[in-house]
């Protein structure tokens, strides 16, 4: 079953086509392996290149499925890239070979994959970014697993690290979201028949990764994240596309954040919600100064304000005498009415000496909801 995120009709993605010459984006959204994304995809290139559209295949893994070879079928394939690597040669997506075709539609599976060494773009959503911007447009795969703000959720209740992951403005800069989705059970009946991976691997995938609570979070997941991308459609078309101006999210930043990446998730995805605007700032006070930061620090920091960009965050450093009288100033200035910080690292004998970094906080933004998130792994 397929819920198009836009508009149910197959032939809206083709006439977006014809709107605009800047490329378009559709990805096909999946909560896990199997359900049935690369063949949804390729059924419509077929339909597509009936309907007399120039459509090519820039890359496309079948994993041997039988049902997914066929639907291949006559469709045109750009020739990969063969990169030699420590003595074995890898096959990626070539990226100067589908500009040089130049076709209307490419498709691109799987747009978490992270790229071979030597390739243009260390990830291939980057390479996708770079096919948009040259008027080619692109149908995509991808679970809901690999985005970016879900990282630490995702972990939480499969225990699995997801290492391939796409920024969320990738996802969010697609015309068509189209979701994939498949009962659980199901989806576990295809993975004994041996229909996704090799006989050897299904008892374990079972028991691990594929079990039915793992299956039924991640499909609630991706339902919930599609119906939040409807409700924004819904938004732009009504004429409400402008942020809601009411509403401002700041996640606080300090050198000695622990797991700032988890605090700047939370943030993005409270963001979204409210469909605000969120910054990522970076509280210096005194004892923050760059003298007195070791480089691993410094790195940490910037990585986590580049983290903060990919997220749709505003990345910013501001100065203040001490943390609760800057994050006051920092409110008052940009109207902040959510605030994002992890739980406050005192030694237990504070509470004697007066009131609490917390309290004096509270005390100094007035009318600001604060979320205090663990970040304790």
């Amino acid at each position: 079953m397929t819920t198009d995120a836009t508009r149910p009709n197959p032939e809206r993605f083709l006439s977006l086509l014809r709107e605009q010459k800047q490329g378009r984006l559709k990805v096909y959204l999946g909560f896990a392996p199997g359900v049935g994304k690369t063949f949804e995809m390729l059924q419509e290139a077929q339909r597509l290149k009936r309907q007399g559209v120039d459509v090519v295949i820039g890359v496309v893994e079948t994993h041997g499925r039988a049902d997914t070879v066929a639907l291949v079928g006559d469709l045109e394939q750009v020739p990969r890239r063969r990169i030699e690597y420590r003595g074995v040669v890898l096959e990626e997506m070539d990226v100067d070979a589908v500009l040089a075709r130049r076709p209307t539609v490419v498709l691109v599976d799987e747009l978490a994959h992270t790229n071979s060494p030597g390739s243009r773009h260390g990830k291939r959503h980057q390479d996708v970014e770079e096919l948009l911007r040259a008027g080619v447009s692109v149908i995509t795969t991808m679970n809901i697993q690999h985005l970016e703000s879900l990282y630490e959720m995702v972990e939480r209740f499969t225990g699995v690290k997801v290492k391939e992951r796409v920024p969320d403005h990738v996802l969010a800069q697609a015309h068509q979201v189209v979701n994939v989705d498949l009962p659980a059970e199901d989806l576990q009946e295809r993975m004994r028949a041996g229909k996704i991976y090799p006989a050897e691997r299904v008892e374990r995938a079972l028991s691990n990764f594929f079990t039915e609570p793992n299956l039924n979070q991640l499909r609630e997941i991706a339902l919930e994240h599609v119906a939040h991308l409807l409700d924004r459609r819904r938004q732009e078309r009504d004429g409400a596309a402008q942020a809601n101006t009411s509403e401002r999210v700041m996640v606080c930043l300090s050198s000695g954040s622990p797991n700032a990446l988890r605090l700047l998730r939370k943030g993005a995805r409270l963001a979204a919600r409210l469909g605000a605007p969120w910054y990522a700032v970076y509280v210096q006070t005194p004892g923050e100064r760059a003298e007195k930061i070791d480089a691993a620090t410094e790195r940490r920091l910037a990585d986590s304000l580049t983290l903060a960009q990919q997220l749709y965050g505003i990345p910013m450093r501001f100065k203040g005498k001490d943390f609760p009288s800057a994050v006051a100033a920092f409110s008052a200035e940009y109207g902040i009415t959510h605030l994002v910080m992890g739980r406050p690292q005192q030694p237990w004998y504070r509470r004697w000496l007066g009131p609490s970094l917390l309290d004096r906080l509270l005390r100094t933004t007035p009318g600001v909801d604060v979320l205090i998130v663990s970040t304790t792994s």
